[in-house]
């Protein structure tokens, strides 16, 4: 059984170290910056074990919510963590009057372009760099 329950900085900060695709996980004031005001965290449990995570702010201040920062512990992953803690998000977003979620992410990580996809979001804009798999893919769902 999955359990999603708002999570704090600390918690967060402890799951995004154990993910093997963040290279140099953020730290605490990193988070409380970008996280000052219309913020969501959120932490996934299977049993009582911590599974994952997803943060998400206001960055634009246009409508849109921007999904930060998220991710699922290796040994959790395809189990549905990631779309339990991404329904509660935009169920959230959709509350407060968000009219869409975007997130970025790199070309490297084709399973999240692929759940990205999956769950009706868009690509809005490619930025390229050398090499090629860092490049960014902005992407966006309307909610």
């Amino acid at each position: 059984m999955i359990l999603i329950r708002p999570g704090n900085f600390q918690e967060c900060i402890a799951l995004s170290r154990q993910i093997p695709e963040f290279d140099s996980p953020y730290d605490v004031t990193e988070y409380e910056k970008r996280c000052a005001e219309g913020h969501i965290l959120l932490n996934a449990f299977v049993g009582q074990k911590p599974a994952g995570f997803k943060v998400g702010y206001d960055r634009f201040k246009d409508g849109s919510f921007y999904s930060w920062m998220g991710g699922v512990l290796p040994q959790y992953r395809k189990q549905g963590v990631a779309s339990s803690l991404a329904n509660n998000q935009e169920e959230w977003a959709r509350k407060k009057g968000f009219s869409s979620i975007r997130l970025k992410t790199w070309k490297r990580h084709q399973a999240m372009l692929e759940f990205c996809i999956q769950r009706g979001f868009e690509i809005i804009e490619e930025r390229p760099i050398i090499p090629e798999p860092e490049s960014s893919i902005w992407l966006e769902k309307q909610l």
